[in-house]
């Protein structure tokens, strides 16, 4: 049946529209007490919030295919004409998870607003501000993949036309005004600790984050494609062909008057939260002794349990039981090759000295690349705290369980034959890496996955300031102070900028542009804050994207590098019996060719590779196409031009095919 197919391939939901979500028990015995709203939720935050999985690196790997890491394979996105529109949508343009929030809103705010929900009614107004903040969640997710997008807040009924009327898209910047709402609905009915006590479920502060940065993300999102067909009424923007939004006006008045209101809700939000969470102590000391201090900062992001005081920042985290067979198995992929993406190149010369030196500024004390130690010697802290160096320990408390544990660190193994025990660049990270053996027995382990944590406010409020008024203000002075003392990095923040030349900068780092330009030394250093303190925290895309800072690989390509291989680490190799085959032609080559570059490029090993010439950039790129299917069955003839639903820029609306331009 035609009905049947729509909400099949539409809403992504098969027989999930035809049965009670979560729960085989009916409506009216379900969703009417505290525990039953709790539990609800409880199964969203597994489907909606970024966790660490099984056999990965975690979220800690999401930042591949970046400027900041790599792993073997390369991304198509950045292989102009390889990236083409599906038939049907795999798992994007679905409506699965925003269909169970609008259940359970559906359910449960009738009943609220009658009081006749039982439990502590503090408690249950927690958890409808939990999941206010899922489904904002939930649909930031979907404003970064295609922007406009339709905005849904209630179950539809099982018909052809209100499930076709119910695709129109919105504007983006309706999309996330309606996220903000959702979000501003939490904070009111969230509590400032949650129910459990241990950081394990959504608060207020969690909230204000989020708000934060979507609001950060589409206030520098709409300044930085201004004019252009990726915002509303931009030259070409998709949305004027349809009847729906082709009169289109910005509820601020215009495009300038909607970013300033966009990052002054950055701004306030930020600081709810910058204003009442400190930052987690560093030592400045990675532990190499089970009796040496800890240092909570290296440990917050490796330890089991992270609702203690030491780490302040945390603001939601989630909890993993080996004895429940909930685990993961980023302590033994920390311990070895990351799961085969490394730190590139770009990503460590981005990390500034000590002293607050860019690396190549006269008078900065480089040591150089010729060897890793020398790259980490008198570095930013957080670089030498976290790029694993060959002889370091990895293990300080041993254990029989721990089959799959790395002892010591080795020389970065770029030849292997398995993918993921490869080091892919040559430079790996220890964010992850428990020193307890135990974590790494097979079968994983049981460390805690940061959801998000409060530095994240700092550095949103620092930059939202900056690209509203064109200055620092105060709080935005003393946020990055505190953020570089704690890296102990000078805080003299003006030190940097003086001795940025943004020429050098650009070499490495996709964040120095935006919309093909160079941008000023001061935002610049900004966005580099947020680079080296977020390293590997799977926010990294995200960034450019809102930036617009991949326009420049149009037309210049950019080549993925990783260590210097060759230079004195080569006999690291020779010695050890390793072979470094090269030859671009050649089948069994293992490294790439010295005559490309003294630093290993991963990508660029064999001709046969589609991006050896460097990586490439498509306009269309910053947005997901629809798949062609979408357009199809929401059409009134069979014909994808008479679907409500219009696609993204410079993408066809027909299958297997890539950017029209």
């Amino acid at each position: 049946m035609v009905v049947l197919t729509l909400v099949g391939s539409l809403f992504a939901c098969n027989d999930f529209l035809d049965r009670e979500p979560l729960s085989q028990v009916t409506p009216e015995a379900y969703l009417t007490e505290e525990s039953q709203l709790a539990a609800y939720d409880n199964e969203l935050y597994n489907d909606i919030l970024p966790s660490h999985s099984n056999w990965s690196f975690g979220t800690f790997g999401d930042d591949k295919n970046t400027d900041n890491m790599a792993n073997k394979t390369y991304d198509n996105k950045f292989a102009p004409g390889q990236w083409k529109v599906q038939q049907t949508q795999d798992g994007d343009w679905k409506f699965t998870n925003i269909y169970s929030c609008n259940y359970f809103f559906d359910q449960v705010l009738p009943k609220w607003r009658a009081n006749s929900l039982s439990g502590s009614k503090v408690n249950i107004d927690h958890y409808i501000g939990e999941m206010y903040t899922l489904r904002a969640y939930e649909y930031f997710k979907k404003l970064q993949l295609f922007g406009d997008f339709p905005i849904i807040k209630t179950v539809i009924v099982d018909q052809m036309t209100p499930l076709v009327d119910a695709s129109k898209r919105s504007p983006r910047n309706e999309v996330a005004r309606f996220i903000l709402s959702d979000l501003d609905s939490a904070i009111v009915l969230l509590k400032e600790t949650a129910p459990d006590g241990n950081k394990n479920r959504i608060n207020k502060a969690t909230a204000q984050l989020i708000k934060s940065r979507v609001a950060l993300y589409e206030g520098t999102f709409l300044k930085y494609f201004k004019g252009t067909a990726f915002v509303p009424q931009g030259e070409g923007w998709p949305g004027k062909t349809k009847e729906y939004t082709a009169n289109y006006q910005y509820p601020s008045g215009n495009i300038d008057a909607e970013i300033e209101y966009f990052l002054t809700q950055a701004m306030d939000a930020s600081k709810a939260v910058a204003d009442n969470y400190a930052l987690t102590n560093n030592t400045g000391a990675l532990q190499q002794s089970a009796t040496d201090v800890a240092n909570p900062y290296y440990d917050m992001y490796s330890s089991v349990d992270l609702s203690g005081a030491a780490y302040s920042e945390v603001l939601l985290w989630r909890e993993y039981n080996k004895g429940l067979g909930m685990v993961n198995n980023v302590p033994v992929n920390a311990q070895s090759g990351n799961y085969g993406i490394g730190l590139t190149r770009g990503m460590v010369d981005g990390f500034l000295m000590a002293n607050g030196l860019p690396i190549y500024a006269a008078g900065s004390g480089y040591k150089g690349d010729d060897y890793i130690a020398d790259v980490r010697d008198s570095r930013d802290g957080r670089l030498w705290l976290f790029l694993k160096e060959p002889g370091q320990k990895n293990v300080l408390i041993e254990s029989t369980e721990g089959d799959h544990a790395t002892l010591v660190e080795p020389i970065p193994d770029i030849t292997a034959a398995s993918v993921e025990k490869t080091y892919s660049t040559g430079y790996t990270i220890r964010k992850g890496a428990s020193f307890d053996q135990a974590q790494c027995g097979n079968g994983g382990g049981s460390i805690g996955s940061i959801t998000f944590r409060a530095t994240e406010a700092y550095l949103n409020y620092v930059e939202a300031c900056y690209e509203k008024n064109g200055a620092l203000d105060n709080s935005a002075i003393t946020y990055w102070k505190a953020i570089r003392t704690r890296a102990k990095v000078n805080d003299d923040f003006t030190v940097t900028i003086a001795a940025t030349n943004m020429a050098e900068e650009a070499k490495n780092d996709w964040g120095a542009y935006s919309a093909g330009q160079l941008i000023d030394p001061t935002l610049y250093n900004i966005r580099r804050e947020r680079r080296c303190e977020l390293m590997a925290e799977a926010l990294r895309f995200m960034d450019l994207q809102r930036w617009r800072a991949m326009d420049q690989m149009i037309t210049t390509p950019y080549h993925v590098e990783g260590f210097k291989i060759w230079g004195p680490m080569k006999q690291w190799y020779l010695d050890a019996n390793v072979s470094l085959a090269f030859g671009s032609s050649l089948s069994t080559a293992t490294v790439s060719d010295p005559a490309l570059s003294s630093y290993l490029r991963p990508y660029e090993i064999s001709s046969k590779s589609l991006v050896f010439d460097g990586y490439r950039w498509n306009m269309a790129h910053y947005l997901q196409p629809i798949a062609a299917q979408n357009f199809l069955i929401t059409s009134s003839d069979g014909n994808a031009s008479s679907s409500p639903i219009y696609q993204n820029p410079g993408w066809p609306m027909t299958a297997n095919s890539g950017p029209v331009n």
